[in-house]
């Protein structure tokens, strides 16, 4: 009886103070998704520290202004699968261009297994960033505006994307050294991303001790809680709140199960999905990130897995390993969509998770056309950005770089005039993909239809 009468002693102290709250602010609505996004799920992947475009989306194999092609004497090729000597000058050679039989696109030797997807590949080239700053360009990029004090003034891409399809999710946002960002009025709480430096330190975070009590016990608990807030919520005056309540309980019970623990797990990720290389050289442990993807999805406990692959930036004498870098990157989001493409979608029968999958790869820059003293590429604002969505055209490229120095140039009008693309044009059109306002998020940016699946 003591038991009984100190529950209901905290519940009914809980339900004024709940009371008090739910007086002054709107609190927790009903948990829905707008029905164009509740089966569909978003990957973000963040190249950090700068890539070579002329390694993969805009190869450059010729002497050229101040271009100064890599070659057999400025970078590593052996382990580069689709490197083929050209010859540059005597005693050095380039590669040879990378033409998949029926592509309309052209690569460079870092674009290892994901040449074979070319049919999927959605390539925007020429992105003007004005800036060479590694924050300022990472924010750039994921937000589409430069920061201001040293701060993010917009949300990033995949806040605002789990912002508006995935408050119905248990984790809308998970990102694992993204840049990701909670900035704004119009986001809702929920949608605050989860960042870790790994996925496995949630699952680490989620472990329970039994000394004192046992899973068992510790459902039931919820069980009763979630009976008592509905109990409330049926002789509220304020419903909601108390059916707020109830549902995170129902996250909380979700969260303890070892089901969902697994997947925050990084040794449980690896035995579920064994196909990514966790022994490779750069971004083995990164894998597992790929991993928690696939595994979270199918089990339909997230809408946006951001993570970050590290190490990009070669000033110096490791550009040698800028190209390896490269291809295992993209090694890894080969095998991640091939992964995709053999587990079935968990809510709609007969499809494939990879027909509901969007990724996006970015990065804060490139590295400069010309090799600088150390055996390095440095900064240089011109970029390029990778998609591979269904809804998104596969086997095309947009945008360009001048042939002198490798710097944006104009491809196209938009309503404020011919000008480069800009990274706030490339969010803008991924989120009119998914029937998004872009203006409620970004203040600058225009969709560009002509990359959009018809």
């Amino acid at each position: 009886m003591r038991c009984c009468s100190n529950r209901r002693t905290f519940l009914k102290a809980l339900s004024g103070a709940a009371a008090l709250g739910a007086a002054g602010v709107p609190v927790l609505r009903a948990l829905a998704a707008p029905p164009d996004g509740e089966h569909e799920y978003f990957i973000f992947i963040d190249i950090t520290g700068g890539w070579d475009v002329l390694l993969w989306s805009d190869p450059r194999n010729e002497r050229r202004g101040l271009v100064d092609p890599p070659s057999t004497e400025s970078l590593r090729t052996d382990g580069l699968t689709r490197w083929v000597d050209r010859p540059l000058e005597p005693g050095t050679s380039t590669f040879e261009l990378v033409r998949p039989s029926g592509s309309n696109l052209v690569f460079g030797p870092a674009i290892g297994k994901l040449a074979d997807l070319y049919d999927r590949m959605c390539i925007i080239n020429g992105i003007a960033m004005n800036t060479v700053s590694h924050p300022d360009g990472t924010v750039f990029s994921a937000t589409g505006q430069h920061l201001v004090g040293s701060r993010a003034v917009s949300p990033s891409i995949d806040t605002i994307l789990a912002n508006e399809l995935g408050l119905a999710e248990l984790f809308p946002l998970v990102s694992a050294r993204f840049p990701s960002w909670f900035v704004g009025s119009n986001l809702d709480r929920r949608a605050m991303p989860v960042l870790v430096d790994s996925i496995g330190a949630i699952g680490k975070s989620l472990t329970r001790t039994t000394r004192y009590d046992r899973a068992e016990d510790r459902d039931q608990i919820s069980q009763l809680l979630i009976q008592e807030a509905r109990d409330l919520a049926d002789i509220s005056y304020y419903p909601e709140v108390y059916e707020g309540m109830a549902l995170h309980y129902e996250s909380l019970r979700k969260v303890l199960s070892s089901g969902i623990r697994d997947v925050f797990t990084a040794s449980e990720l690896k035995v579920a999905q064994p196909s990514f290389d966790y022994g490779g050289r750069f971004h083995g442990d990164e894998a597992v990130s790929a991993a928690f993807a696939v595994e979270a999805m199918k089990r339909d406990v997230v809408r946006c897995a951001s993570f970050g692959l590290q190490g990009f930036d070669t000033h110096t004498g490791n550009y040698q390993n800028h190209a390896l870098m490269l291809q295992e990157a993209f090694d890894m989001i080969a095998t991640l969509v091939q992964v995709l493409d053999a587990s079935p979608h968990p809510t709609l029968d007969g499809e494939r998770l990879s027909d509901h999958t969007h990724i996006l790869v970015i990065s804060e820059f490139c590295r400069g056309p010309m090799m600088n003293p150390a055996g390095g590429r440095d900064h240089y604002p011109n970029n390029s950005a990778l998609i591979l969505s269904p809804r998104f055209r596969g086997n095309f490229a947009l945008g360009r770089s001048d042939e002198e120095q490798l710097l944006p140039v104009v491809t196209r009008s938009f309503s404020d005039g011919e000008r480069p693309i800009s990274p706030a044009d490339v969010l803008a059109t991924f989120l009119g993909a998914f029937g998004i306002e872009p203006g409620k998020y970004l203040r600058d940016g225009e969709i560009m239809p002509e990359l959009l699946a018809t």
